[in-house]
């Protein structure tokens, strides 16, 4: 049976609401991409996660190619992978990451370069 929601002011007919209620994403969900977008909100992890979306890279040369040291692009790259965004791989001694092959990562990443006007060659 399904829960009537009232509210202090009708704006909408009940089926409409209802259509929009039906639609709307769970709390964890929404918790998941408020996460993912707050670790964006940090412009050093922005670059980072904007670099990786591009090429796998390891720590050292992400370091070299933002202008940060090692241990602080470890810092936001544990961040990044804690939040689903980046994967890694370990080869011998070195660890390289990569965006994570997910509908969201994608998503977020098209939102930068459309709201940065910057252009990829895919």
């Amino acid at each position: 049976m399904k829960k009537t929601l009232e509210l202090p002011h009708d704006h909408m007919n009940e089926e409409e609401r209802q259509k929009v209620l039906n639609l709307m994403p769970s709390d964890e969900v929404i918790t998941s991409v408020a996460d993912a977008m707050k670790q964006l909100g940090d412009p050093s992890r922005l670059r980072i996660f904007w670099l990786l979306c591009h090429a796998e890279e390891c720590v050292i040369d992400i370091a070299a190619i933002v202008g940060m040291t090692s241990p602080a692009v470890s810092h936001h790259l544990r961040l990044l992978k804690t939040s689903g965004l980046i994967t890694s791989r370990r080869s011998g001694k070195e660890m390289f990451y990569k965006a994570a092959d997910t509908l969201l990562t994608q998503t977020l990443h098209r939102i930068i370069e459309n709201v940065g006007d910057i252009s990829c060659r895919d």
